[in-house]
This record gives C-alpha cells, structure tokens and sequence, in this order.
C-alpha cells in the first residue's frame, strides 16, 4: 500500500513554496499518495498572480541567483509538476471566503475544500508536516 503525505501551507514565501513543493514532489516520486492543504498566506503558493512573484525573506536576496545558478525551477514550474505527478492541491474554503478569493483566483487543477476534507486525507497519513 503507497504511503500518505499530508502538508499543510500555511506560509506565503519563496521558501516555504519551495519546502512545500519539493516535498511534495519527492513524495510522489516514491509514489506516495500526497495532498497540501493551502491556508492563509498559503493559498499564495497557488495564486495565478502571487505564485509568480513570491517574497524572499529580507537579507536573502543572494538566494535569487543561486536558485538559477542552479537551475531550481521557479514556482509555477514545480506546481505544474506537483499536478502532474498526482499531488492533490486543496484550497481552504474559509480562508478563500474570509479573504474574499474564488476558485478562479487559483491555478487550474486545485480542489476546494474545508478543514475537514484535509483531515479526512491525513487521519491515515504516514508524514504529516507544515510549512
């Protein structure tokens, strides 16, 4: 039976897009079943305008070009892939509703769901981890 990784997305940054992302894709790599529940600033990780430009904590400006240095994917790049590779992306209704955001606002592909609906993914999960 594949294993469950749970994660919630509960931080907006650069760095917490790549935290989340790149767990969750090499999760799927070893063929585990993974959802993220995006919350709060979270939900920008999946935004159509924020994901694009996300903030990179002050004094860490260098990141920027060791990322491309590198050749780390940007983020919109590895939400694609995240999607390919089956994660399931779960927006939080209530923070959607409290922030006055539809399901437009967001990258095609995105579940929405409550609280619930994320706990019902991760009762069983294997890895539960936040971001």
């Amino acid at each position: 039976m594949a294993k469950k990784v749970a994660i919630i997305a509960a931080n907006g940054g650069l760095f917490d897009a790549y935290k989340v992302f790149n767990i969750a894709t090499a999760a799927a790599a070893t063929e585990a079943e993974v959802a993220i529940f995006f919350t709060f600033e979270g939900l920008n990780l999946i935004h159509k305008e924020a994901y694009k430009n996300l903030p990179i904590p002050e004094g860490k400006e260098h990141f920027q070009e060791g990322f491309q240095k590198a050749n780390v994917p940007a983020i919109p790049e590895l939400v694609e892939m995240a999607k390919e590779m089956g994660v399931k992306l779960i927006a939080c209704q209530m923070t959607m509703d409290v922030m006055g955001l539809e399901k437009e606002h967001f990258v095609d592909g995105i579940d929405v769901g409550g609280a619930v609906t994320f706990l019902d993914f991760a009762k069983d999960a294997d890895v539960t981890l936040t971001f």
